[in-house]
């Protein structure tokens, strides 16, 4: 696990490629906010997440899947990782930020294009706070989505 990459990923470099290609300016691995995320756009008060499925626990998705040998240190690991995905989230939401998860899954070739333009719309659009929680319920396990409707982005 010491060869994981922590930040400049293949997935992130792209989005920050295309992000940059657009002409948005921004601050990668920011450390002053939770999460140290991945793109901070501070013109937009915007956060960008770009999260590996499997590392973050993407449900629904192909990606995610549980590994077969030593399934208690690798549910605890992930499930770790959720949980402090979502308490940064809340933070960063408390802070008045817009949050924004990109998924690996959503960055396949067939797909890329339709994503990358659907974040740099969700990022210049104006708006409320929000988390865009495209494919991903893990809300609904805090009750972070249910309870809170001017809290999430249902565009899409």
């Amino acid at each position: 696990m010491s060869h994981i990459r922590g930040k400049d990923t293949k997935i992130e470099v792209l989005v920050r490629s295309y992000l940059f290609r657009r002409g948005l300016r921004f601050r990668k691995n920011d450390k002053r906010y939770p999460g140290h995320p991945d793109i901070v756009l501070p013109k937009y008060h915007v956060i960008v997440f770009v999260n590996g499925c499997f590392w973050h626990m993407h449900e629904s998705c192909g990606k995610q899947s549980m590994p077969k040998s030593n399934v208690e240190f690798w549910n605890a690991k992930l499930l770790r990782n959720r949980e402090r995905d979502c308490r940064q989230h809340r933070q960063l939401l408390a802070d008045g930020w817009r949050v924004i998860d990109v998924w690996e899954c959503e960055l396949a070739r067939k797909v890329r294009e339709e994503r990358l333009e659907r974040l740099y719309t969700q990022i210049v659009d104006s708006g409320e706070p929000h988390i865009d929680e495209t494919n991903d319920s893990r809300w609904d396990a805090l009750g972070e989505r249910a309870g809170s409707q001017d809290a999430i982005d249902t565009s899409r």
